[in-house]
């Protein structure tokens, strides 16, 4: 017998500074997670595609501090939550139990491995537009480069499931009736990573090679999602507040959409040769951008009606 859970505080009071955050924050550890597959297990000519991935979960991830300071009100408070600034006992703020703390340097920890890996694939961008062909192919190469990438990815994985964990460890009703969240904001965060990636190879000729793949992950993501948002609402309902999720329907439908049309993409595979013709890329282009932006209104409304339904 499943046993409701008995909510005894407040709610938070979220709004849209929180959801940028959630969202961004899916999307920077799903591009770096992306960005190491590709790198690591895909073909050389994904590399272009992986450099994209490098500099999105970069630029994304510079949102995070902004909006988590916006939300706090003062921006110093965000360095209390790195430092003890307490008189006569300054040192590091790091308390393993608490959800928030670990989050915070998680943040930190993996912005310096999004940092490197940016400023590593700009090198390398930089490196093949000149007529030199001097120096190692990358400045993290071999054993060590392969590693770093492993261990960033890996901490990526953590980046993107954590806020769905944070909510879940709450105790407010939806997000502590189900433990779905860390994965189902995981395998979202995956897949509008994928459609950001693949949208931004319309910018990129050499990452083109890369389409079939890119639209071929997301399918896998959106299924793992499909079912885990399937699991969320059986267990709130087991719980009896399924109820609350209903005046956000229209945001359920959106996330729905975004889950149909990125299987639907992946069905066709779209797997595009740069020998493929100008028509061919034009029409993948055009197919991808729709795709890619229904993938991410869909993430941005699934962490919305997650959020907001508990409040």
């Amino acid at each position: 017998m499943y046993l409701a859970a008995e909510h005894f505080v407040r709610a938070p009071g979220w709004t849209w500074y929180i959801l940028g955050y959630f969202f961004f924050a899916g999307l920077s550890g799903g591009s770096y997670a992306l960005a190491t597959l590709l790198r690591l297990v895909g073909d050389a000519r994904d590399e272009a595609a992986a450099r994209i991935g490098f500099y999105v979960s970069f630029l994304t991830l510079l949102v995070c501090p902004v909006l988590l300071t916006a939300d706090l009100g003062v921006w110093t408070r965000f360095w209390h939550m790195l430092v003890n600034v307490t008189p006569g006992d300054s040192s590091l703020n790091f308390t393993y139990g608490s959800p928030m703390s670990v989050g915070v340097w998680a943040l930190f920890v993996f912005g310096l491995f999004t940092t490197v890996s940016a400023l590593e694939a700009f090198v390398l961008d930089r490196r093949a537009r000149s007529t030199s062909s001097d120096g190692p192919a990358r400045p993290l190469g071999g054993v060590l480069g392969r590693g770093f990438n492993i261990a960033g990815g890996i901490l990526a994985l953590f980046f993107a499931s954590y806020t769905g964990v944070l909510l879940s460890v709450s105790n407010q009703p939806i997000w502590s009736d189900t433990w779905m969240l860390g994965g189902l904001f995981l395998a979202s965060g995956l897949s509008g990573s994928a459609a950001l990636i693949t949208l931004l190879t319309r910018y990129r000729a050499d990452a083109v090679f890369s389409l079939g793949r890119l639209h071929e992950a997301d399918g896998y993501f959106s299924i793992l999602e499909l079912v885990l948002l399937v699991a969320f609402f059986v267990t709130i309902a087991a719980a009896g507040t399924a109820g609350r999720t209903l005046p956000w329907l229209p945001l359920w439908v959106l996330a729905l959409a975004g889950i149909g049309s990125s299987l639907v993409a992946a069905r066709g595979h779209m797997r595009i040769r740069p020998s493929g013709g100008s028509a061919v890329i034009a029409r993948a282009g055009t197919d991808t951008l729709v795709v890619s932006l229904l993938v991410l209104v869909g993430v941005l409304a699934l962490r919305a009606a997650v959020i907001f339904s508990a409040q």
